[in-house]
């Protein structure tokens, strides 16, 4: 079974709209672009057109990409401090001669849309739930929500090793009381510990990594992000064997950015409405 993201969105995004449409000051996403390269366009463009939709202010600064470390650190401090920007990001990946984790901790956590800043990491690690969260571990939660009540007594296995995606994912699945374990891609067995999983997810950057026979009956797959070979996506699972067999899994591709700037779209909500 495929699990019916278009559903999932269309919720968060419809009840964002209904959100704004009663507030009198609207909320600003701001957003800094350095690299222009084809996917943090693609990705930036679906960001506007939704922001568009829900009535939220959108600010777009683009940069060429041999600007200075300094002339992006001076964006940052103007946006820190720009009280009409409810939040904000710089979109990755950065110029190799920017150093993208000291842009990161430059940006105040109180305006870090994308959840990156190490004091909200830190959050998400100690069990603090007082602010949010990256968006990809969002609404990878968000789609548990949609399925169970609660995540006690499911086990999970979690295969990556990324600051995006993996740390903040595991402490999430803890704090949701489920049981997890956390494997990469030299993790010997891997399929040791699928095998006995109810819910695996997948975020490594090797193309079909997770086989079908990897896993037990009747398991949920979340397949995060996918490889560009010779032009041709490969994701990390192999998807049409998985699916034929009777998963639940998330369908490829095409879905992971919606997800990802629905959340962000929340983010942006919450953070004008605590300001």
């Amino acid at each position: 079974m495929i699990i019916d993201w278009k559903q999932i969105a269309s919720n968060i995004y419809e009840e964002i709209k209904k959100e704004v449409s009663w507030m009198k000051t609207k909320p600003t996403l701001g957003v800094i672009l350095v690299w222009e390269n084809s996917p943090s366009l693609r990705y930036i463009n679906e960001k506007k057109k939704w922001a568009e939709y829900l009535w939220i202010n959108f600010e777009l600064k683009i940069f060429k990409d041999n600007i200075t470390e300094e002339e992006i650190l001076s964006q940052i401090e103007y946006f820190n401090n720009n009280e009409s920007i409810s939040w904000y990001m710089v979109q990755l990946p950065l110029p190799n001669h920017i150093n993208e984790k000291k842009l990161i901790a430059s940006i105040s956590p109180k305006k870090d849309v994308d959840g990156f800043h190490p004091e909200n990491v830190w959050k998400v690690l100690i069990w603090d739930t007082s602010w949010f969260v990256s968006c990809t571990p969002a609404w990878i939660m968000n789609i548990f929500k949609s399925i169970w009540e609660n995540l006690e007594w499911k086990v999970v296995t979690v295969i990556g090793k990324s600051n995006i995606v993996w740390k903040p994912l595991v402490a999430l699945l803890m704090n949701a009381w489920a049981t997890v374990i956390s494997c990469n891609s030299k993790t010997k067995n891997t399929s040791e510990h699928t095998l006995r999983s109810d819910i695996v997810i997948v975020a490594t950057w090797i193309p079909q990594l997770l086989k079908e026979n990897m896993l037990k009956k009747w398991s949920t797959i979340i397949d995060v992000w996918f490889t560009v070979i010779d032009g041709k996506i490969h994701w990390d699972t192999d998807f049409e064997n998985i699916e034929k067999a009777w998963h639940t899994i998330t369908p490829v591709p095409g879905w992971v950015w919606a997800l990802t700037v629905a959340m962000l779209m929340s983010n942006t909500l919450q953070a004008e409405q605590l300001k």
